[in-house]
């Protein structure tokens, strides 16, 4: 008895009606439920289930939990003598009915004991006042008990979100320093190129003004030769033009000539083109350029999982595309967003129109599910899966099968191990159609008329689960306008 009074009514309720045992099963899984409400569950869902965990029950008739059994029964038992009046018990002094409550010693006492001068001057009441006193203090702490827990789980969920804050802020630094260090790359790539080519055209115009002065200086040497001979045949002309005859003469001039053509001919330089740093290769659409180059590094994922819905066993990667399933139980605050029974993670976006797509990456995991889950539906509680269109994998069992709201489970046989499985929902005509990708064959498609907003769920008990990045297209350029 005193074992069952250390534990709180929580501890003896079933997780289905949450009322205390009456007849408590146990599942292979080790967890309890009331026979009724396991029949009733198995009845609705139309398979043999775990109502907690929703692994299958390898018997169709659970034993009896005894040891459990008999633990509700001594706890409601105890209840029940804590519950008893205190009017019915005799006061060990006097052997007199405890007919009433000292105020000050805070006890039952008798009248004799009032009387006397323990209790002589203390003030006191009638036991019935002085119990309906005791039921509306129970009460108030019970309400102040209420207070301070929501005040600590207040207190944490403050302490988590700054936690968050840092931990996001560092993350978007991460992120961004990449972006940082692929446009500082990228400059550092073209500014190369334009040294390189500089000093490609500058090596080439320091050899053609070498060979330029090389010209000038064999074409000055020339010029100072040819105005000496010049100077020179100008003499001799002089004096072939007094003694010599006519012929010889017009000998002479015609060969002065001859050379100073030839010396015109050979000294003409030759023209210059395509020496200048191509401008326009390196800043034409320059931003539009690098922006392409981007694409390379960029990775978008349709759906990305939101953190504030994953069961306190989940971990989710920083990119939070990935979910892995940890027995450690991470210290997060509890609020009605967070998944409480089962090992789930929500979508960070819901969709209540067009049509959307996601792949999936399951890997080995043993155990999953995939599907989408109404927003209105509570996280908390083992009704949960009530609400979920899924495609689900027990290795347990080594199958495949749908689950539907209102519906039994339709088994699938895939000819192959399912490893990747694309998730396509169209809202509008109310279709949520699963393919294997690595065979691109249709699984099965659920039909659904809509009415409000479903988010994406994966349900992951073992390895990692992973959404799949798509495909990036490449830009296509316009004609303008």
């Amino acid at each position: 008895m005193a074992a069952a009074n250390l534990l709180s009514e929580e501890a003896f309720s079933c997780p289905v009606c949450c009322d205390i045992f009456g007849d408590p099963v146990l599942l292979s899984c080790s967890h309890s439920v009331c026979r009724t409400c396991l029949q009733q569950f198995w009845e609705t869902k139309g398979s043999q289930e775990c109502p907690v965990c929703r692994r299958r029950s390898s018997k169709s008739d659970p034993p009896c939990n005894r040891a459990l059994k008999n633990l509700c029964e001594t706890f409601l038992e105890s209840r029940s003598q804590r519950a008893s009046s205190w009017s019915e018990v005799l006061c060990s002094l006097h052997k007199e009915k405890l007919k009433l409550f000292c105020l000050e010693d805070q006890q039952p006492v008798c009248v004799v004991c009032h009387l006397s001068k323990a209790h002589k001057n203390h003030n006191c009441c009638p036991i019935d006042e002085a119990n309906k006193l005791k039921i509306s203090l129970e009460r108030l702490q019970q309400n102040l008990k209420a207070l301070e827990e929501v005040k600590q789980t207040c207190d944490k969920t403050a302490a988590h979100i700054k936690c968050q804050a840092q931990h996001t802020e560092r993350q978007i630094k991460e992120e961004f320093e990449k972006l940082h260090q692929f446009l500082r790359d990228e400059e550092s790539a073209r500014i190369a190129a334009l040294k390189e080519e500089e000093e490609q055209k500058s090596h080439m115009m320091r050899r053609k003004i070498e060979e330029m002065n090389g010209e000038i200086e064999s074409l000055s040497d020339k010029i100072r030769n040819l105005q000496k001979e010049i100077e020179a045949e100008d003499i001799l002309f002089l004096q072939v033009r007094i003694t010599l005859s006519p012929s010889l003469h017009l000998s002479l001039s015609i060969s002065l000539s001859l050379r100073c053509a030839n010396c015109k001919l050979q000294t003409e330089p030759e023209k210059v083109s395509a020496l200048l740093i191509n401008v326009a290769k390196h800043l034409s659409s320059l931003k539009f350029r690098v922006w392409e180059n981007m694409q390379k590094i960029l990775q978008y994922t349709p759906v990305t999982l939101d953190p504030n819905t994953a069961h306190p066993h989940l971990h989710l990667s920083d990119d939070l595309t990935t979910v892995e399933h940890r027995p450690q139980t991470s210290l997060l605050p509890d609020h009605p967003e967070r998944f409480e029974v089962y090992p789930c993670v929500l979508g960070s976006e819901g969709f209540n129109s067009g049509t959307h797509c996601w792949d999936v990456d399951v890997g080995g995991s043993e155990y999953w599910a995939l599907g989408v889950i109404r927003e209105s539906e509570s996280r908390k509680g083992s009704s949960v899966w009530s609400s979920v269109w899924s495609l689900c994998y027990s290795k347990s069992s080594d199958e495949y099968w749908i689950s539907c709201p209102g519906q039994a489970d339709h088994v699938l046989t895939p000819t192959e191990k399912l490893q990747r499985v694309r998730v396509q929902l169209d809202w509008n005509r109310g279709k949520v159609t699963f393919t294997d990708l690595i065979t691109s064959s249709h699984l099965h498609t659920i039909t659904h008329t809509f009415t409000d907003t479903v988010f994406p769920i994966i349900y992951s008990y073992s390895s990692p689960v992973r959404l799949l990045p798509a495909k990036i297209s490449r830009v296509t350029v316009l004609e303008p306008m």
